[in-house]
């Protein structure tokens, strides 16, 4: 079932992506090299325990962590190490939920750690553009296939790389995961029609090679996650947004200035 959100629900939500965003914020000062991908779950979970927020995806499904960090070719999933020390040149994927007074938000971003490569560059600078492109499909009236075809062509058609099939946006409260689900690849015109109060998040993830991914396990932790098929490296950027009558608004926005559009 998909509930449709009133103002005032999408206003909490709004509340708690500004929180989710803060976290991010503050990431850019710790994410180094050298540095473990523990420390930044340590901050992330403290931040948000001590801003009033829970982390949501703590305890879901017997995951252990307030985030998931990935690392170069790892795509989705990947959990917080202590033995994972972070080096120049890294492609770091930091995604976490978090609830706030009962309401969802969700994002993903991608950090260069120290000096990055220009071909990495034109990867994260691709992926954030692509999110965006796809935003920008999320308007009444338009189709779920819509969003999905905007990304597809500008990541395959204009820029040879791969556009992740297997894991996929979707709706979100009063749980993190919700219906519609929200592809990065379709037809124009195809799927469910958009109306005004879904609340979806749109969270493409790109491959620098193919678009396949395989799984590996943490036999430590007894967790799965995902990495790209030949090994390149993989970016991913998510916003949280609300359908509303004035054009899609994002709810985990970073950055007031470059998406004032985009804000309630």
């Amino acid at each position: 079932m998909i509930t449709l959100k009133s103002a005032r629900e999408i206003e909490g939500m709004r509340k708690s992506g500004e929180l989710l965003a803060n976290v991010h914020i503050g990431l850019r000062d710790i994410i180094k090299p050298g540095i473990s991908s523990m420390e930044i779950e340590d901050f992330a979970d403290k931040y948000i325990t001590e801003h009033g927020g829970t982390p949501s995806e703590k305890g879901f499904e017997g995951y252990k962590y307030a985030t998931c960090v990935c690392v170069n070719d790892e795509v989705a999933h990947g959990i917080p190490r202590k033995g994972l020390i972070l080096k120049s040149g890294d492609v770091l994927k930091v995604d976490m939920t978090v609830n706030l007074n009962g309401y969802e938000s969700d994002s993903c971003w991608t950090y260069a750690v120290g000096k990055i490569s220009d071909e990495d560059q034109h990867l994260m600078d691709v992926t954030h553009k692509a999110l965006y492109l796809g935003i920008d499909q999320a308007v009444i009236g338009n189709r779920i296939g819509d969003i999905g075809h905007a990304i597809q062509h500008y990541v395959e058609d204009e820029n040879h790389m791969g556009d992740v099939r297997d894991l996929i946006g979707h709706g979100i409260q009063p749980t993190m995961h919700e219906l519609p689900n929200v592809p990065h690849y379709g037809e124009p015109g195809t799927g469910l029609r958009l109306r005004e109060g879904m609340t979806i998040t749109i969270e493409p993830m790109v491959n620098l090679g193919t678009w396949e991914i395989s799984d590996k396990f943490v036999k430590e932790d007894g967790w799965e996650y995902f990495v790209s098929a030949d090994g390149s490296k993989s970016a991913q950027y998510e916003h949280t947004l609300a359908i509303t009558k004035d054009g899609p608004k994002i709810l985990t926005s970073q950055d007031p200035e470059f998406d004032a559009k985009y804000l309630l």
